[in-house]
């Protein structure tokens, strides 16, 4: 049987947990939930954001928890910033 019609998404693999102060940098927009809010997993108030994992979590109540979590947050491996690619230097100068 085929799946002919429907894309296969790409995995959203999660990159490094930022250090405790340090931004999340969620800039994918796997993200968002455009089409419904549900309760932060961390203060239970709507949010459209979610986690590398689908869970729903505002990215400040993530960044708040990873700072007063470290170890846990290395240790789980929860909320993660996205994978950022290979960036291209230039070394040719004038």
């Amino acid at each position: 049987m085929s799946t002919r019609g429907k894309k296969e998404k790409p995995p959203f693999e999660p990159g490094l947990i930022p250090a405790p102060g340090a931004l999340l940098d969620w800039r994918d927009n796997q993200h968002f939930d455009r089409w419904q809010d549900r309760p932060c997993a961390l203060c239970e108030q709507p949010t459209p954001m979610r986690s590398h994992d689908g869970e729903p979590v505002h990215k400040t109540c993530a960044e708040d928890w990873i700072s007063q979590n470290p170890s846990e947050a290395r240790r789980l491996g929860w909320f993660a910033s996205d994978v950022q690619p290979n960036r291209r230097r230039d070394t040719h100068h004038a």
